[in-house]
C-alpha cells in the first residue's frame, strides 16, 4: 500500500499529463518511490512490462520495478502520445523511444507502444495501469486514418 506520504504527494499532480510526467521522470532517473506515487491505492492496479507477464497489485508492481531499476535508469522517451479523456478517466497511447546501447556500445532506439490508463482519486490524477509492448524496429510505429476532407 502506498504512503501517506506518497498519497499526499501525488495529491499534487493535478492533470493527466502530470501523473505521466512524473512516471517518465521516475523511469528516466531509477527513482522507484517517486515512481509508485504516480500509482492509485487499488487492488486491482496492473502492469505488463514488454514481453512479461500481468503484474495485479501495488507490492507486485513495486517489486517489478526493483527489478528493472536494479539495471539502472531507462532511457525512455515518450513521443506521439494520443489522449482520450472523459471524465475521471484518461487514457493515453503513447509510443516510447527507448535508448539502448549495442553489443558495441553504441546507442540505437528501440520502440515501445504503450497504454497509461489514469483514474482521478481523492489524491489527484493516478495511474491504474500501463501495458507496454515491444514494437518494431522501424520508424513508423503507428498506422492511422488520415482525417476526412470536409468540403
Amino acid at each position: 500500500m502506498p504512503s501517506i506520504k506518497a498519497q499526499a504527494a501525488a495529491a499534487l499532480l493535478a492533470a493527466p499529463e502530470e501523473t505521466e510526467a512524473q512516471f517518465y521522470e521516475a523511469l528516466q532517473n531509477a527513482d522507484l518511490e517517486r515512481l509508485m506515487e504516480v500509482w492509485a491505492d487499488e487492488e486491482e492496479i496492473s502492469c505488463v512490462h514488454p514481453g512479461g507477464p500481468r503484474v495485479v497489485g501495488f507490492s507486485a508492481i513495486r517489486t517489478a520495478f526493483e527489478a528493472v531499476f536494479s539495471q539502472g535508469a531507462i532511457a525512455v522517451h515518450p513521443e506521439r502520445v494520443r489522449r482520450l479523456h472523459t471524465g475521471d478517466t484518461a487514457i493515453h497511447q503513447v509510443l516510447e523511444r527507448v535508448q539502448v546501447s549495442n553489443a558495441q556500445g553504441q546507442l540505437q532506439s528501440a520502440w515501445v507502444i504503450a497504454t497509461n490508463v489514469y483514474l482521478k482519486t481523492a489524491f489527484g490524477w493516478r495511474m491504474v495501469l500501463h501495458h507496454a509492448s515491444p514494437g518494431t524496429g522501424h520508424e513508423i510505429q503507428e498506422v492511422a486514418d488520415e482525417p476526412a476532407t470536409l468540403h
